[in-house]
């Protein structure tokens, strides 16, 4: 049985500072040794393995300043990382869990990007009687919300799995794929946590492992990428996943270069970007690596394949009454999870006819006028937050024969 996996092995802390790029990019950085590897996995939830396979640190690090550290409104550790719009996804969330009983009692959460449980303790500390699924790839970040969520170990099953999965995962705790779930929540995108842990190679401010896998069973390295995708493919993947107008000039560098020396790790990388990009374009838009590293980290994870798979699974297994909540950090993720989001909304009945067809109406409403964002007070607190784009829905038809619904384990 696959589990999740604990980092132990001691990392020397970087000799450098932190760059005037990267400290314009990640404003509230800082130089500290990460607490993430203490005590993670010391506690046990119940841990599973999904069916399907997953696709497959300590040391200096730059964690979140001071005041993004330590204990939230409620007391609770945040864990060095602070859930991005954490109320409004309780406010929004909460009237669906909340249907059969004020406590959460026979409603089910589930937290598709589990990640430091965050988002999850306020909900189950707030509902009593819920009942929360959570998903991760990192198994990491599975051991971090084990710790955290271990006073609430009765009422949580964390499984080792993307998100792409959730139909299998479902299937695997004895639940419908379809209408069996009372919220979903989806948190997308590279956590601090992740940037946090310099061996896995998502920072460009450290030298570490060309790596950037967020399940580290995962068969393809950025490493990879660079050394054995063709020019064309290079710059594909620079385009389409980092929108960046260098592409073609980086992808040549970087044929070049690794026909002498195969990239490692990401010092040579950033080495290489700072000389293929040109000097005036490197003094604007932030680090000249940023789209880059972004490119690579999507093509490594296949995050954009994963969500699409993964919004219309979630949608599905919604109840109706049921509501999903996803937060994006940047313009590609937002597009699909817009343009599915319009889709759901939309009548089936054609254009034209007075009347809406039976079996045709909108499977679902929108609960937010386009993207919400993060207010100042939020974005003072959380630095992260600046970059959040947040869209709600709520399912209010079944799927099909609007009179013939599948039930899920724990409705009645």
């Amino acid at each position: 049985m696959k589990r999740s996996a604990t980092f132990s092995k001691e990392y020397v802390r970087a000799s450098w500072s932190l760059p005037e790029p990267t400290l314009a990019y990640f404003p509230n950085a800082r130089f500290a040794h990460s607490d993430r590897d203490q005590g993670a996995g010391t506690v046990g939830l119940t841990v599973t393995p999904a069916a399907a396979a997953s696709d497959g640190t300590g040391g200096g690090v730059a964690v979140a300043d001071d005041s993004c550290l330590g204990r939230d409104a409620f007391g609770q550790s945040d864990f060095g990382h602070v859930p991005v719009l954490r109320s409004r996804c309780v406010e929004l969330l909460t009237p669906a869990l909340t249907r059969h009983h004020p406590d959460g009692t026979k409603a089910v959460l589930l937290d598709a990007t589990i990640g430091a449980g965050g988002h999850a303790e306020r909900f189950l500390d707030e509902l009593p009687g819920l009942r929360l699924i959570g998903l991760d790839r990192d198994p990491s970040a599975l051991d971090i919300a084990r710790t955290r969520l271990a006073r609430f170990a009765d009422r949580v099953t964390l499984i080792h799995t993307r998100y792409d999965a959730i139909a299998v995962a479902l299937a695997e705790l004895g639940y419908a794929p379809v209408e069996s779930v009372d919220a979903v929540l989806f948190d997308l995108g590279v956590s601090s946590m992740q940037l946090d842990r310099v061996e896995r190679g998502f920072a460009y401010a450290h030298d570490a492992p060309l790596d950037m896998r967020m399940d580290p069973a995962s068969p393809v390295t950025a490493a990879d990428i660079v050394n054995t995708y063709d020019e064309a493919a290079l710059v594909d993947i620079l385009r389409r996943y980092g929108e960046e107008r260098f592409a073609r000039r980086i992808a040549a560098h970087i044929v070049r270069q690794r026909a002498e020396t195969p990239f490692t790790s990401t010092a040579q990388l950033v080495d290489l970007l700072y000389r293929a990009i040109p000097a005036p374009a490197r003094r604007t838009g932030g680090h000249p690596a940023k789209r880059t590293f972004q490119a690579l980290r999507i093509a490594v994870n296949d995050e954009l394949g994963s969500l699409r798979s993964a919004l219309p699974a979630a949608l599905d297994a919604l109840v109706v009454g049921g509501r999903i909540v996803v937060l994006a950090y940047q313009s590609l993720e937002d597009r699909i999870v817009k343009r599915m989001f319009a889709d759901a909304v939309a009548s089936g009945t054609p254009a034209g006819l007075p009347v809406e067809l039976p079996g045709h109406g909108p499977r679902f409403r929108s609960l937010t006028h386009g993207a919400e964002r993060a207010d100042d007070a939020e974005m003072e607190h959380n630095r992260r937050s600046a970059a959040v784009r947040l869209r709600a829905l709520q399912r209010v038809e079944h799927k099909g024969d609007p009179h013939n619904h599948a039930t899920g384990k724990g409705h009645s």
